[in-house]
């Protein structure tokens, strides 16, 4: 295999996150009186978080927020997470290919706090693919888009970043991974390649279901028809 370990970011590639996030995340800034588009507010918040990006959010509202701002928006994401959340289309036969392949060398790793991470990935039944391989931004000295969350997950795996591959969607992601020194592909469901081409990505693709065979792997039985 050309890559030794395959690093998986979460919201947007293995679960369906991001826009229940982004809903409720505008909804909470207008009542701040910050009014933001769909657009906006993705190109602003999407692949962040959204503590990392509270002096931005007060700078903008002129309103200085306390934990318990915080406190709220988690609990009211968690509460939609448990409602709505699904996995990413096609992302479970996909990870049964990969994990045929590289088993433990196969890792998820976001800037989300871990307790969410772990919390989306059992609820979607996807925990058993990485067990104890999950690496949030929050408890590295620097999220992403610095590379830190990457770098200790390769760090872990024993993998050198020339051996590792990385599948991202987003721009502060993608830049994460890019600056890590590993091999960075974007899923990109919206079909918008130039933008994450620019930012140093190798490869796009736009369905998760062709993962296995841009990897040169099969499904393992019927998994693709899963």
């Amino acid at each position: 295999m050309q890559y030794e370990a395959i690093l998986f970011d979460c919201d947007g590639v293995l679960v369906d996150s991001e826009p229940l996030a982004l809903r409720l995340l505008q909804e909470m800034l207008a009542d701040l009186g910050w009014h933001l588009s769909t657009d906006e507010c993705e190109t602003l918040f999407i692949g962040k978080s959204t503590r990392d990006e509270l002096q931005l959010i007060q700078a903008r509202t002129g309103k200085k927020l306390e934990q318990d701002w915080i406190d709220e928006f988690h609990l009211r994401l968690m509460q939609s997470l448990r409602q709505k959340l699904v996995p990413v289309p096609g992302i479970i036969p996909t990870l049964q290919a990969v994990q045929v392949h590289w088993g433990k060398k196969m890792a998820c790793a976001s800037a989300s706090e871990y307790h969410k991470l772990h919390l989306q990935l059992d609820m979607t039944g996807l925990l058993p693919y990485f067990e104890d391989r999950i690496f949030s931004g929050g408890d590295v000295p620097r999220n992403k888009p610095y590379p830190d969350v990457y770098q200790k997950a390769m760090s872990v795996l024993g993998c050198a970043p020339e051996r590792c591959l990385i599948i991202e969607d987003s721009v502060t992601g993608i830049t994460a991974g890019v600056a890590s020194g590993a091999t960075v592909w974007a899923y990109d469901p919206k079909h918008n390649p130039a933008p994450l081409l620019e930012l140093g990505v190798q490869r796009t693709f736009n369905h998760m279901q062709d993962l296995p065979a841009l990897l040169s792997i099969a499904y393992p039985c019927d998994a693709s028809s899963q």
